[in-house]
């Protein structure tokens, strides 16, 4: 599918230059017009905004190899959300900024607005984690209070970088220093509600009502504002004699960490999704669903890492991994985790709710070989704007997604009567698989790279309810903590990456896939996962629409097709890399964001080849440029191009996009900016080499000039880099 985008121009008007641009749609074609005002009326032919330059040539240019050549044989990456002409952006909440009793947290993904009235309402935000030397770095700066940083490097570095602060002694100096930096961090993750209004200039501001409010890593150690708990893993929350560790909380939840992504319901409320957890509680659990000790996960400090921060406080890791919902309205609420949806590293939630029928809820496991899932409830959906619809969520059944190469699929229920047959290792793309340890008593994961191994595994247990303990709710409530890993038990289809799910008006399933490449936690389907030229390991990404059969949410059966695929235009790809967040504006078209690894951003590609050999995709994917905002027509002439929107900051990725009520605004996160480089000093930049291809596959050298660490939002010399939320509209 071919890709399209053009010129640009920065908010405070800053010209970076300009290439000619092709044709625009023609006039058959219908695009929904978002931001379209006054100043320039829609119309069925055109795009309500002129779409901006990227450092990579695009088949939507409308441009000669040659002229290609000249017009990108230079480029300057800018330390600012780069917009089309005609748009601006406000700058809502950034890092530090007092939110309630508390502060807006750090690296902002998923935003919602839950509108009140007109042009008003509640911004609820994610916070998902935090980056550690950008964090260290800045900490004093923005929060303008000091952390015994130095003292507790010292210490971890005498002792492999890794301290059991959980087993210290209460009156050991280096116990509460550790909880000092430990609390810090996770006050800077979880979830945040403010209050906004538009004024009469037409900009997004703060209203700091009464229903601002925090919720951290740490809601309820200290406070009492514990999250509640509903559905089967209750059961072994609050069981006795666990095979594992006690926390002795029952069903309380201390906190919420690692909020990434997440959904808003027709009724109201928000959701959240943990993602990776694992960086600060032990992800694996017992036979019984218990959690390891928290010494398997020791907080870790180092000159660029600040994790294992619920170690100290003795967090028990199986309470983490849910989908966390919360009502923005109501100031009481901190938070419920819905264990009918599973846990695991939880990237979004689609929601479906019609009337008269069972509430469907979609989610995707965000790790190399996760897997998609959806929950249907057990009750059917009364007026999908009630809020009772909450309850729907405490009895139901959650499926995972099994792929079938022909563009067909079914779901297979996570239930204790669910066959045991495994995915095997010989259909994955890096031939790994891991499965519930077949040593129950110990517990975890072991990884198997062998058919017959796997085959050997299936002989030894028939159900999933043969590889769990406890009574039968217990059991069921062990599945869903353990759900990663009992899909891979079961069969279900080892993704690639899925890192946003959302449902369109028509009742599709848009599912963002970031990267098909595989690694440490396994590799996606090589039948399902391909390329343009049905290649496996695609590392660029794809966006796939699910639609369920005869349209019914509790369907056991669907179709998926690609709708957009991730590249260099010359290979079939649309010119961006690693889809992201997604959101579906009124017309069902498609506004994404990417989530390229900061590493990656602008690394400099003098050669296609090194020894003789081609570059592999990851490492050719400096030549994208920075994460960036894309729109990409579902219908009409010109559906399944893309159009790029804007271009976020440096070393940052643009989380979240949701879109008002009116479509008049596009309300983004912006994600650790500056990870890589921290502070830029002194409007530092270099210059770097890049070997680009043409739309039709010739290369060229451009020279682009790259900017060193991170001031935005300041945008003066030696500001701190401060992740920050942001309302996209037109001037």
């Amino acid at each position: 599918m071919p890709l399209k985008r053009r010129n640009f121009l920065l908010f405070l008007g800053a010209s970076l230059g300009t290439a000619a641009l092709g044709s625009l749609p023609s006039p058959n074609s219908r695009f929904s017009m978002p931001f379209a005002g006054s100043a320039q009326a829609a119309t069925g032919g055109t795009l309500s905004f002129q779409p901006i330059k990227t450092p990579m040539p695009l088949n939507i240019d409308g441009m000669a190899p040659d002229a290609q050549k000249q017009a990108y044989s230079t480029f300057e990456v800018v330390d600012d959300i780069v917009v089309p002409e005609g748009f601006t952006y406000d700058v809502i909440g950034a890092w530090g900024d007092r939110v309630g009793d508390s502060r807006f947290g750090y690296n902002n993904d998923y935003v919602s607005l839950v509108e009140t009235g007109p042009n008003q309402g509640y911004l609820t935000i994610n916070f998902e984690y935090i980056s550690g030397g950008t964090w260290m770095q800045t900490y004093e700066q923005v929060i303008g209070k000091s952390l015994p940083f130095d003292t507790v490097k010292a210490a971890a570095n005498a002792s492999d970088g890794k301290i059991n602060a959980f087993a210290l002694s209460d009156d050991n100096p280096l116990k509460a220093q550790i909880q000092e930096i430990a609390k810090e961090g996770l006050i800077d993750q979880g979830m945040g509600v403010i209050s906004v209004r538009r004024n009469a200039q037409g900009q997004w501001e703060r209203t700091y009502s009464a229903a601002d409010r925090r919720i951290t890593g740490i809601s309820g150690l200290e406070d009492g504002r514990y999250l509640k708990t509903t559905g089967p893993a209750a059961a072994v929350f609050g069981k006795t004699n666990k095979m594992g560790y006690e926390d002795n909380l029952g069903e309380k939840i201390i906190g919420t960490f690692q909020n990434c992504a997440g959904g808003t319901t027709p009724w109201g409320t928000v959701f959240s999704a943990e993602e990776n957890v694992q960086d600060q509680i032990p992800e694996h659990v017992m036979a019984d669903g218990s959690a390891f000790d928290p010494s398997a996960t020791p907080f870790v400090i180092d000159d660029g890492t600040v994790d294992g921060r619920a170690n100290v406080f003795g967090l028990a890791g199986n309470k983490y991994g849910w989908m966390v919902e919360v009502d923005p309205a109501n100031p009481n609420d901190y938070g419920t985790k819905h264990t009918w949806l599973g846990r695991y590293r939880h990237e979004a939630v689609g929601i479906r709710a019609v009337s008269g029928k069972k509430l469907a809820m979609y989610s995707g496991c965000d790790r190399r070989g996760g897997h998609l899932y959806k929950f249907v409830s057990n009750g059917t959906v009364g007026r999908p704007q009630a809020k009772a619809n909450s309850r729907l969520l405490e009895d139901g059944m959650l499926y995972g997604a099994k792929f079938n190469a022909d563009g067909t699929g079914r779901w297979i229920p996570l239930t204790l009567t669910t066959p045991v047959d495994p995915v095997l290792p010989s259909q994955v793309d890096g031939g790994m698989v891991t499965l519930p340890n077949p040593d129950r008593n110990a517990g975890g994961i072991v990884k198997y790279t062998s058919d017959g191994e796997v085959m050997a595994y299936k002989r030894q247990f028939n159900t999933l309810a043969d590889l769990y303990r406890g009574t039968d709710t217990e059991k069921q409530g062990a599945i869903l903590i353990d759900a990663h890993f009992a899909a891979n038990a079961a069969g279900i289809t080892c993704t690639a990456r899925p890192e946003d799910t959302i449902v369109d008006q028509d009742g599709s399933l848009y599912i963002a896939f970031t990267s098909g490449s595989p690694g440490g936690d396994g590799g996606p389907d090589a039948a399902v996962f391909t390329g343009p030229e049905g290649e496996s390991s695609y590392e660029y990404g794809w966006i796939f629409r699910l639609q369920e059969s005869g349209d019914d949410p509790a369907a056991m059966m669907f179709m998926w097709d690609k709708t957009a695929v991730g590249g260099e235009p010359v290979d079939g790809g649309l010119g961006f890399a690693n889809p992201d967040n997604i959101e579906v504006d009124r017309d069902g078209h498609l506004w994404m964001v990417t989530d390229m690894s900061t590493s990656s951003h602008n690394k400099a590609v003098p050669s296609r080849t090194k020894d003789g050999k081609p570059l592999s995709q990851g490492n050719l994917r400096g030549l994208f440029g920075n994460n960036s905002i894309w729109f990409i027509p579902t219908s009409g002439e010109k559906a399944g191009q893309a159009f790029p929107f804007a271009i976020g900051p440096m070393e940052c990725e643009i989380c979240g996009p949701y879109l008002s009520r009116d479509q008049e605004t596009l309300f983004a996160a912006v994600q650790h900016p500056g990870e890589r480089n921290g502070i830029r000093q002194g409007m530092a930049a270099e210059m770097r080499n890049y070997a680009m291809q043409t739309t039709d596959g010739q290369v060229f050298m451009q020279e682009r000039k790259v900017p060193i660490g991170g001031n935005w939002p300041g945008k003066q010399a030696n500001n701190p880099p401060k992740p920050a939320v942001v309302a996209i509209r037109r001037v």
